[in-house]
């Protein structure tokens, strides 16, 4: 026993001081994940990540399949190989060999040279998704998945994640809602007259909890990715994902999925041993972006540093700033985005945080899914307060060196303008002046009918309590949002009159829907569950929901406005067709409109129908606004 245990401890040692052998090679993870063939870009960038790779050999043999380079950096656990898959590659696995002389220990003293090859098998798949259309014809709804329905509990939470805990009492820490819990409510959507839900980011975010104000918190908001190619266990996983995206097509919803470019989680799995150091946009000290937009659009009088600080300081110090500049990042994160309209089939995207990201990568990357998929709706997060900054950054009819392709903006002029609109009285700027105002700077944008328009969203005060928990300027708010130009966006819980400010904290504006989880006592998701105020309000959104998803004038039509007149504001939605006359009053008392003035809207037509209550209008020459009012007429002649 003692003879056996003296030469396991020679040849131990002998291995260790005298043999590479601790550098032999392995694989960890390839991203992407799998591959499809038929791609219009025949170009396809593997990271391949282990241990001690840098300095293999590589190999892929598979026809159609051609392997162009083999990039090696600053990391030894990382290569990038470029490959070539040709239009008639057939889909099938291949094999990426990687090999690499090692040294062998044989005998006592002795040590030989040896070829250690690993086989990583690859998987090509055929790409079968169209995406479909999404524009002035949807109606968007917004769901944060955490919050809204908890359709299997057994995946609230896990021992082995950063984040174990899940705690509804707690407004910061994980409520367990998740994708099964929002397809058990897909029919919901439909009734409300929802053509596209907009979920809140569904991959990884294996984050611990951070310490924000006074609390620690969970990152159950999602923006903090730590695998770009999981979805969150904790939702459901990757396979849930694809089961509520194809639930939600076959009841005809349109999913879009929540993007994050500009940074990643403090735990993902990159950063725990980064391919070089410029993957993230690095400093001498940690340096927090501006959130000022203004060094990027002042291209008279901005200064450089201000520019750079804008763009390439860290939104916060948990979510490391992805250096887009950097071409193995671009490329990491446009696969992964084309990757994943083929994987689960969505629709849409939503950019998070767009206008802190590298402008030209942005367009590179709208660009690559344009080409992919034609005119796939992308809508940008822009959280600017000027007509112009927003218009800078989706593409625009201005006069600038660099120009923007981004299809959508996510309106938040509009949105200011509308909560403005409705807290004040009317006047010469004020009122349903700011809407007017707004509207008429339309012609900076190339095509404003794409703007993604709302009221509130999972970062802004809700609607309700903005205006003061008036019923008639909800209705007021809501009419408009549903009948000026753009693409309408409903924030959960806002047809049911769901009311907060965001003091203390953003958890104030994001609590569970009620009726989503087993146990709850009550329940919005039915009309037995909602007070007289709550079915009145949801009630009114179906109405003029589901009239304006078959409304060629208002999903198809041009927008003409009137200016503002004695606190009535009226405006037309109007194709060849067919015409929506809509009349906005924000006036404490009744008024008579002489309808004179809008002749060459009304020429032609003698009568209309109350969208509203479906009476008819015989005379149109004088109607009645009755006092802080909506009143929808469909024209005929």
């Amino acid at each position: 026993m003692k003879n056996n245990l003296s030469k396991w401890l020679f040849c131990y040692f002998f291995i260790v001081s005298f043999t590479n052998w601790g550098q032999l090679p392995s694989v960890e993870r390839v991203n992407p994940t799998n591959w499809y063939v038929g791609m219009k870009n025949p170009k396809l960038q593997l990271l391949v990540y282990g241990k001690n790779i840098n300095d293999c050999d590589v190999k892929i043999s598979y026809p159609g399949v051609t392997l162009e380079k083999v990039n090696k950096v600053e990391n030894p656990n990382y290569l990038f190989l470029d490959l070539n898959v040709s239009p008639d590659t057939k889909a099938g696995q291949f094999d990426i060999e990687l090999s690499k002389m090692v040294k062998i220990p044989k005998g006592k003293k002795k040590v030989i040279d040896q070829i250690i090859k690993i086989t990583q098998p690859y998987q090509l798949n055929v790409r079968d998704k169209k995406p479909q259309t999404i524009d002035a014809k949807d109606f968007i709804y917004l769901i944060l998945p955490d919050r809204f329905s908890n359709g299997d509990p057994n995946n609230d939470k896990y021992a082995d994640m950063a984040d174990p805990e899940s705690d509804r009492k707690n407004p910061f820490l994980r409520h367990g809602g998740d994708l099964l819990g929002i397809q058990n409510h897909l029919d919901y959507f439909t009734e409300l007259g929802v053509t596209t839900l907009w979920l809140n980011p569904v991959v990884e975010n294996n984050q611990p909890q951070t310490k924000e104000g006074d609390a620690m918190r969970s990152a159950y908001h999602g923006y903090g990715f730590t695998d770009h190619y999981n979805v969150d266990r904790r939702l459901g996983g990757n396979e849930a994902y694809k089961k509520m995206v194809d639930a939600a097509h076959a009841k005809g919803l349109k999913i879009i999925q929540d993007a994050v470019y500009n940074h990643v989680g403090i735990n993902h799995w990159t950063l725990k041993d980064l391919p070089m150091k410029d993957w993230l946009n690095q400093w001498d000290t940690y340096t927090n972006t501006s959130y000022r937009d203004e060094p990027v659009i002042d291209i008279i009088h901005g200064s450089k540093a201000d520019f750079k600080v804008m763009q390439n300081g860290w939104f916060v110090p948990f979510l490391p700033d992805l250096n887009q500049k950097n071409p193995y990042v671009a490329n990491f994160l446009i696969q992964h985005a084309l990757w994943t309209v083929e994987n689960f089939g969505i629709d849409g995207w939503r950019i998070d945080t767009y206008q802190y990201n590298d402008l030209p990568f942005m367009n590179r990357c709208n660009e690559a899914l344009a080409s992919e998929y034609g005119k796939m709706f992308i809508t940008g997060e822009n959280a600017v307060s000027s007509i112009y900054s927003q218009a800078y950054y989706t593409k625009n009819n201005l006069n600038v060196p660099f120009k923007s392709n981004l299809p959508s903006p996510n309106d938040f002029v509009l949105c200011n303008a509308i909560n403005d609109a409705l807290k004040q009285d009317f006047g010469w700027s004020s009122g349903f002046n700011r809407l007017y105002s707004t509207l008429a700077m339309d012609a900076l944008y190339e095509d404003s009918n794409l703007n993604m328009t709302f009221v509130d969203n999972h970062d802004m005060d809700r609607f309700y309590s903005v205006i003061g928990e008036d019923f008639n300027k909800y209705k007021l708010g809501i009419a408009f949002l549903l009948t000026t130009r753009g693409i309408p966006q409903m924030y959960y819980g806002t047809e049911n009159l769901t009311k907060n400010f965001k003091n203390p904290s953003d958890a104030e504006v994001r609590k569970d829907f009620e009726g989503g989880w087993a146990d709850d006592k009550v329940n919005k998701f039915i009309a037995t569950g909602r007070t007289e105020k709550e079915n009145e309000a949801f009630n009114f959104v179906k109405k003029v929901a589901n009239y304006r998803k078959n409304s060629e004038a208002i999903t198809q039509g041009k927008l003409t406005q009137y200016l503002p007149n004695d606190g009535v504001y009226v405006y037309f939605r109007h194709t060849n067709n067919s015409s929506v006359m809509v009349i906005l009053s924000q006036n404490k008392s009744d008024k008579k409109l002489n309808t004179k003035h809008f002749t060459e809207n009304l020429e032609g037509y003698t009568k209309a129908i109350n969208i509203l209550n479906d009476t008819e209008l015989t005379d149109l020459k004088e109607l009645n606004v009755p006092a802080m009012s909506v009143t929808l007429l469909e024209l005929k002649k």
